[in-house]
Protein backbone atom coordinates (compact mmCIF):
# COMPACT_ATOMS: atom_id res chain seq x y z
CA UNK A 1 0.00 0.00 0.00
CA UNK A 2 1.21 3.66 -0.91
CA UNK A 3 2.41 5.49 2.26
CA UNK A 4 0.70 8.55 3.00
CA UNK A 5 3.19 11.66 2.44
CA UNK A 6 1.88 15.13 4.80
CA UNK A 7 1.35 17.90 2.18
CA UNK A 8 0.83 21.80 3.11
CA UNK A 9 -2.51 23.47 2.32
CA UNK A 10 -0.69 24.92 -0.51
CA UNK A 11 0.45 21.68 -2.08
CA UNK A 12 -2.51 19.75 -1.59
CA UNK A 13 -4.90 22.50 -3.53
CA UNK A 14 -2.53 22.34 -6.36
CA UNK A 15 -2.11 18.71 -6.33
CA UNK A 16 -6.58 18.91 -6.88
CA UNK A 17 -6.02 21.71 -9.19
CA UNK A 18 -3.65 19.83 -11.27
CA UNK A 19 -5.78 16.26 -10.98
CA UNK A 20 -8.80 18.29 -12.26
CA UNK A 21 -7.05 19.72 -15.46
CA UNK A 22 -5.91 16.62 -16.18
CA UNK A 23 -9.16 14.94 -16.25
CA UNK A 24 -10.59 18.14 -17.97
CA UNK A 25 -8.37 17.64 -21.06
CA UNK A 26 -9.41 13.22 -20.76
CA UNK A 27 -5.58 13.20 -20.15
CA UNK A 28 -6.45 10.30 -17.65
CA UNK A 29 -8.10 6.87 -18.30
CA UNK A 30 -9.78 4.84 -16.40
CA UNK A 31 -9.70 0.90 -17.81
CA UNK A 32 -10.10 -1.44 -15.22
CA UNK A 33 -11.19 -4.24 -17.93
CA UNK A 34 -8.20 -4.09 -20.18
CA UNK A 35 -4.96 -2.53 -18.12
CA UNK A 36 -2.17 -0.78 -19.19
CA UNK A 37 0.80 -2.29 -18.76
CA UNK A 38 3.56 0.02 -17.73
CA UNK A 39 7.15 0.99 -19.20
CA UNK A 40 8.32 -0.39 -15.67
CA UNK A 41 5.84 -3.52 -16.26
CA UNK A 42 3.70 -2.89 -13.64
CA UNK A 43 0.03 -4.13 -14.99
CA UNK A 44 -2.33 -0.93 -14.12
CA UNK A 45 -6.07 0.25 -14.83
CA UNK A 46 -5.27 3.60 -14.61
CA UNK A 47 -3.06 5.76 -17.11
CA UNK A 48 -1.93 9.55 -17.66
CA UNK A 49 -1.16 11.26 -20.73
CA UNK A 50 0.59 14.57 -19.80
CA UNK A 51 1.77 15.19 -23.16
CA UNK A 52 -1.76 16.46 -24.40
CA UNK A 53 -1.07 19.34 -22.11
CA UNK A 54 0.74 21.02 -24.78
CA UNK A 55 -2.70 21.04 -27.21
CA UNK A 56 -4.53 23.24 -23.70
CA UNK A 57 -2.99 26.45 -23.99
CA UNK A 58 -4.82 27.87 -20.01
CA UNK A 59 -4.03 23.93 -18.63
CA UNK A 60 -0.62 24.17 -19.64
CA UNK A 61 -0.11 28.11 -18.43
CA UNK A 62 -1.67 26.79 -14.83
CA UNK A 63 0.59 23.74 -14.31
CA UNK A 64 3.59 25.35 -15.42
CA UNK A 65 2.58 28.05 -12.99
CA UNK A 66 2.21 25.48 -10.10
CA UNK A 67 5.11 23.25 -11.08
CA UNK A 68 7.43 26.95 -10.81
CA UNK A 69 6.27 27.96 -7.84
CA UNK A 70 7.02 24.11 -6.77
CA UNK A 71 10.66 24.72 -7.72
CA UNK A 72 10.70 28.14 -5.71
CA UNK A 73 9.21 26.77 -2.63
CA UNK A 74 11.24 23.38 -2.14
CA UNK A 75 14.49 24.31 -4.22
CA UNK A 76 14.62 28.33 -3.87
CA UNK A 77 14.78 31.45 -5.64
CA UNK A 78 18.38 32.14 -6.52
CA UNK A 79 19.73 27.93 -6.35
CA UNK A 80 19.12 27.17 -9.91
CA UNK A 81 20.98 27.82 -12.81
CA UNK A 82 19.04 26.18 -15.49
CA UNK A 83 16.04 23.72 -16.24
CA UNK A 84 16.57 20.55 -17.93
CA UNK A 85 14.07 18.67 -19.73
CA UNK A 86 14.33 14.95 -21.11
CA UNK A 87 13.15 13.86 -24.57
CA UNK A 88 10.84 13.91 -25.31
CA UNK A 89 7.99 14.44 -22.74
CA UNK A 90 10.47 16.84 -20.50
CA UNK A 91 11.23 18.96 -23.44
CA UNK A 92 7.82 21.42 -23.57
CA UNK A 93 7.85 21.47 -19.36
CA UNK A 94 11.04 22.72 -19.40
CA UNK A 95 10.97 25.33 -22.04
CA UNK A 96 7.57 26.56 -19.62
CA UNK A 97 9.26 26.91 -16.84
CA UNK A 98 12.15 27.86 -17.94
CA UNK A 99 10.76 30.85 -19.11
CA UNK A 100 8.39 31.62 -15.48
CA UNK A 101 11.73 31.27 -14.02
CA UNK A 102 13.33 33.31 -16.51
CA UNK A 103 16.43 30.42 -16.34
CA UNK A 104 18.13 29.33 -19.22
CA UNK A 105 16.68 25.60 -20.59
CA UNK A 106 18.76 22.39 -21.54
CA UNK A 107 17.44 19.56 -23.04
CA UNK A 108 18.94 15.70 -22.55
CA UNK A 109 19.32 13.33 -25.26
CA UNK A 110 18.29 9.52 -24.35
CA UNK A 111 21.00 8.37 -26.04
CA UNK A 112 24.47 10.05 -27.32
CA UNK A 113 24.31 11.42 -30.59
CA UNK A 114 28.32 11.23 -31.06
CA UNK A 115 28.97 15.06 -31.00
CA UNK A 116 28.50 18.29 -28.83
CA UNK A 117 28.85 18.12 -25.07
CA UNK A 118 28.68 15.08 -23.34
CA UNK A 119 26.85 13.90 -27.18
CA UNK A 120 23.71 14.00 -24.66
CA UNK A 121 23.16 18.02 -23.59
CA UNK A 122 21.84 20.53 -25.78
CA UNK A 123 21.93 24.05 -24.65
CA UNK A 124 24.16 26.01 -22.84
CA UNK A 125 25.76 26.15 -18.69
CA UNK A 126 29.00 25.58 -16.78
CA UNK A 127 30.01 23.57 -14.81
CA UNK A 128 29.35 23.31 -11.50
CA UNK A 129 25.55 24.68 -12.47
CA UNK A 130 22.56 23.83 -10.19
CA UNK A 131 20.54 22.05 -12.40
CA UNK A 132 16.53 21.23 -11.99
CA UNK A 133 15.26 18.33 -13.81
CA UNK A 134 11.84 18.52 -14.96
CA UNK A 135 9.46 15.98 -16.50
CA UNK A 136 5.89 15.33 -17.47
CA UNK A 137 5.72 11.82 -14.91
CA UNK A 138 6.62 9.35 -13.09
CA UNK A 139 5.86 5.62 -12.10
CA UNK A 140 9.21 4.60 -10.38
CA UNK A 141 11.58 7.34 -10.84
CA UNK A 142 14.05 5.23 -12.72
CA UNK A 143 13.99 6.71 -16.61
CA UNK A 144 14.90 9.73 -14.56
CA UNK A 145 18.30 8.24 -13.51
CA UNK A 146 19.72 8.41 -17.13
CA UNK A 147 18.66 11.90 -17.21
CA UNK A 148 20.47 13.03 -14.43
CA UNK A 149 23.50 10.68 -14.76
CA UNK A 150 23.96 12.53 -18.50
CA UNK A 151 23.92 15.87 -16.86
CA UNK A 152 25.40 15.08 -14.26
CA UNK A 153 28.86 13.60 -16.71
CA UNK A 154 28.61 16.68 -18.59
CA UNK A 155 29.48 19.02 -15.58
CA UNK A 156 26.28 19.61 -14.44
CA UNK A 157 25.14 19.63 -10.37
CA UNK A 158 21.87 17.58 -9.82
CA UNK A 159 20.24 17.33 -6.66
CA UNK A 160 16.27 17.97 -7.30
CA UNK A 161 13.62 16.54 -10.37
CA UNK A 162 10.09 17.49 -10.64
CA UNK A 163 7.41 15.75 -12.06
CA UNK A 164 3.59 16.89 -13.16
CA UNK A 165 2.45 13.37 -11.98
CA UNK A 166 3.59 10.57 -9.93
CA UNK A 167 2.00 7.38 -9.72
CA UNK A 168 2.75 7.19 -5.87
CA UNK A 169 1.82 3.64 -5.30
CA UNK A 170 3.97 1.15 -6.57
CA UNK A 171 6.96 -0.31 -3.77
CA UNK A 172 10.90 1.71 -3.72
CA UNK A 173 9.01 3.91 -6.15
CA UNK A 174 11.63 6.59 -5.61
CA UNK A 175 14.82 4.68 -4.28
CA UNK A 176 16.56 4.56 -7.62
CA UNK A 177 16.54 8.09 -7.54
CA UNK A 178 17.15 8.45 -3.59
CA UNK A 179 20.50 6.01 -3.98
CA UNK A 180 21.87 8.46 -6.03
CA UNK A 181 21.02 11.36 -3.99
CA UNK A 182 17.72 13.21 -6.03
CA UNK A 183 14.73 14.33 -4.64
CA UNK A 184 11.77 14.15 -6.92
CA UNK A 185 8.56 16.75 -6.07
CA UNK A 186 5.30 16.46 -7.93
CA UNK A 187 1.91 18.31 -8.24
CA UNK A 188 -0.74 15.51 -7.99
CA UNK A 189 -0.87 11.50 -7.55
CA UNK A 190 -3.50 8.91 -8.33
CA UNK A 191 -5.40 9.62 -4.73
CA UNK A 192 -5.22 13.02 -5.78
CA UNK A 193 -7.21 12.05 -8.88
CA UNK A 194 -9.54 9.55 -6.76
CA UNK A 195 -10.59 11.74 -4.63
CA UNK A 196 -11.61 14.69 -7.38
CA UNK A 197 -13.31 11.77 -10.03
CA UNK A 198 -14.77 11.01 -6.18
CA UNK A 199 -16.29 14.55 -5.39
CA UNK A 200 -17.28 14.93 -8.87
CA UNK A 201 -19.11 11.86 -9.68
CA UNK A 202 -16.71 10.89 -12.94
CA UNK A 203 -16.40 7.50 -14.12
CA UNK A 204 -18.83 4.39 -12.77
CA UNK A 205 -18.59 3.44 -9.67
CA UNK A 206 -17.47 -0.23 -10.61
CA UNK A 207 -13.95 1.40 -12.50
CA UNK A 208 -14.36 3.57 -8.90
CA UNK A 209 -13.48 0.59 -7.01
CA UNK A 210 -11.41 -1.02 -9.21
CA UNK A 211 -8.99 1.35 -9.20
CA UNK A 212 -9.43 2.05 -5.23
CA UNK A 213 -8.34 -1.54 -5.13
CA UNK A 214 -5.13 -1.17 -7.01
CA UNK A 215 -4.50 1.49 -5.18
CA UNK A 216 -4.42 -0.50 -1.58
CA UNK A 217 -2.36 -2.98 -3.25
CA UNK A 218 -0.80 -2.59 -6.52
CA UNK A 219 1.64 -5.34 -6.35
CA UNK A 220 -1.15 -7.94 -6.38
CA UNK A 221 -3.80 -6.23 -8.58
CA UNK A 222 -0.73 -5.70 -11.32
CA UNK A 223 0.13 -9.93 -10.76
CA UNK A 224 -3.49 -10.32 -11.27
CA UNK A 225 -3.92 -8.53 -14.11
CA UNK A 226 -0.70 -9.76 -16.00
CA UNK A 227 1.88 -7.25 -14.74
CA UNK A 228 5.55 -7.30 -12.99
CA UNK A 229 4.81 -8.89 -9.15
CA UNK A 230 7.71 -7.19 -7.58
Amino acid sequence: MATTVSRTPEQKKAALTTARILLEIKAINFRPEEPYILTSGWASPVYVDCRKVISFPRARTKISELMSNAILREVGYESTEAVAGGETAGIPYAAWISDRLNLPMLYIRKKPKGFGRNAQIEGDFKDGDRVVLVEDLASDGASKVNFVNALRQAGAKVDHSFVVFFYGVFPGALKSLEEIGVSMGYLCNWWDVLEVVEQEGQFDKRAIEEVRSFLHDPVQWSSLHGGRSA
